[in-house]
């Protein structure tokens, strides 16, 4: 459930214009007259003195000439000067119709080099920000239009999510196939037997695999795929230890089976925590295709050996294809240079165990089929819901490019914040009543369950709003504190998560609906 951080890599050809100036150009000199007609300065003023009145006088009784244009003695025609300014704004005037502010404008010139003096010489303005606003009041204001979605985004983005909400939710069959595998005395807390370590185990490892995802994600946000590889090859087998260790601590007399079981999913979750964060979902689907075979197992009882055989070929499968995607994390050139903090992935960690306790929390429906069914219709929902996460930051974006006040965008953001959420839960109550539907002898869910269902829903999707946008931290808390009350008081449990729901809400109102939150 780990969101994209949308790291926007340096573009190609983000460089700043260039300022050609024109050059000066010699005046030509006059050619010099013969010798022969050169005149002293002391004979041209005595030819002046001698000249008469009626010789200095123009001769306008004279014709003109046939074919030619009469003599008026101001000489021909002679266009005026271009101005140079006007030339400066010609060359210039895609940055500057895209400018916001004369400012803009004026740094450009000066990281050119233009100097004041050059400035006064070239074109009679006092500095640079002088000749930046008469530039910025010479050239019409036309923005650049938005870039245009990339081909298909409807369609191939939103089959790739789905396809991440069914990897995540294939895994739950393999509780099916092993359920009869687990089955032995009433447990602990009021739940089956095997529960407590199955329960352990599950969440060591979304809190383990969480922040490693983060870190991962970070190196890929880098660009540096064989670090990211490193950091999984390095973080995942403590990972997978971790889990089993735990789910053996806390494992009673006869949970030995439950045990063995919750090592295996330590190991699944590192794996498939890999071949995820590298986008390998399609290898990963390939491999738990063994896990239909659990199919059958709602109706007719299956062979133990065909149920164990099952589960190991899809947990062999899985490992053996993270194996080969690790396999770039072994160079020496794959360790990176310095890289994010180790401390900077915990909020994430964290947010992994509050929000996986709220949808163990889901679980305990009013009965167990309808709290089950809740269960699976979140793990599927994860796929819609990340789609639309990117629909909201596209959207955000687009706002971002095409709208001129901050009033305007607040309330185009919060529209389509309402519209993503609305969307999301919508599809997550169409998943809980198509899951009712297939499960055979399930009851209907009730309008408390479907409530409750809903306020998780809300909360989970807000919060990897927010983690996506890098406000984990606030997301973390909220979580943690609404799974610890419901822990302690499983009758508030629905107040605890309405109220969680709430906060998340108003924190992303306050932090998301924001011009500066949406720039990269």
């Amino acid at each position: 459930m780990s969101g994209s951080l949308w790291l926007k890599p340096p573009g190609e050809g983000d460089t700043l214009p260039a300022i050609p100036r024109p050059r000066r150009e010699e005046v030509p000199k006059a050619p010099e007259p013969p010798e022969t007609e050169k005149a002293s300065d002391t004979e041209k003023a005595s030819d002046t003195e001698k000249a008469s009145d009626t010789e200095k006088a123009p001769d306008t009784e004279k014709a003109p000439e046939k074919g030619k244009a009469p003599d008026t003695g101001k000489g021909p025609d002679v266009p005026p000067a271009p101005d140079p300014l006007d030339a400066l704004a010609e060359r210039l005037d895609g940055f500057v119709a895209a400018a916001v502010h004369p400012d803009e404008v004026a740094a450009l010139l000066e990281s050119d080099g233009m100097t004041d003096d050059h400035i006064r010489l070239t074109y009679g303005r006092a500095d640079s920000f002088a000749l930046a606003e008469d530039l910025y009041a010479r050239v019409e204001r036309r923005h650049p239009a938005p870039a245009p979605p990339p081909a298909g985004p409807w369609h191939g983005g939103l089959a790739n999510c789905l396809l991440r909400g069914l990897v995540f939710a294939l895994p739950g069959l393999a509780y099916v196939l092993a359920a009869p595998l687990l089955a032995g005395e009433q447990g602990r807390f009021g739940l089956p037997g095997g529960t407590v370590p199955l329960l352990a185990g599950a969440v060591t490892g979304w809190v383990w695999n969480q922040a490693l995802s983060h870190r991962a994600y970070t190196w890929l946000g880098l660009g540096d795929r064989p670090a990211a590889a490193r950091a999984l090859l390095t973080g995942a087998p403590p990972g997978a230890l971790a889990g089993t260790g735990v789910a053996l601590a806390v494992a009673a007399p006869g949970e030995a089976p439950a045990a063995v079981f919750a090592a295996g999913q330590s190991l699944y979750l590192a794996a498939a925590t890999a071949l995820l964060v590298l986008g390998r979902e399609r290898a990963l689907f390939g491999a738990l295709v063994p896990l239909a075979g659990a199919v059958p197992a709602f109706r007719w009882d299956l062979p133990d050996p065909l149920r164990i055989g099952l589960l190991l070929a899809s947990l062999t499968a899985t490992a053996v294809l993270a194996a080969r995607v690790l396999r770039p994390g072994l160079r020496r050139t794959a360790a990176g240079r310095g890289g994010p903090p180790r401390t900077a992935s915990l909020p994430y960690g964290l947010f992994g165990l509050g929000s996986g306790l709220l949808v163990l929390h889901a679980g305990t429906g009013t009965t167990p089929v309808s709290g089950a069914g809740a269960v699976v219709a979140l793990t599927l929902s994860m796929g819609p819901a990340e789609w639309l996460l990117h629909r909201f930051r596209d959207g955000a974006l687009a706002r971002l490019r095409t709208l001129t006040t901050a009033r305007e965008f607040r309330r185009a953001a919060t529209g389509t914040l309402v519209l993503c959420l609305g969307g999301y839960l919508a599809v997550l109550t169409a998943l809980l009543l198509a899951v009712t539907q297939v499960w055979p002898g399930a009851p209907r869910p009730t309008p408390p369950d479907l409530l409750a269902l809903l306020l998780v829903g809300t909360a989970l999707w807000l919060g990897l709003l927010l983690q996506a946008f890098g406000a984990v931290l606030g997301a973390a808390t909220v979580c943690l504190l609404a799974a610890v009350a419901q822990t302690a008081l499983p009758a508030a449990g629905p107040a605890a998560t309405g109220g969680a729901a709430a906060v998340l809400a108003v924190l992303t109102c306050v932090l998301l609906v924001r011009p500066t939150a949406h720039r990269v």
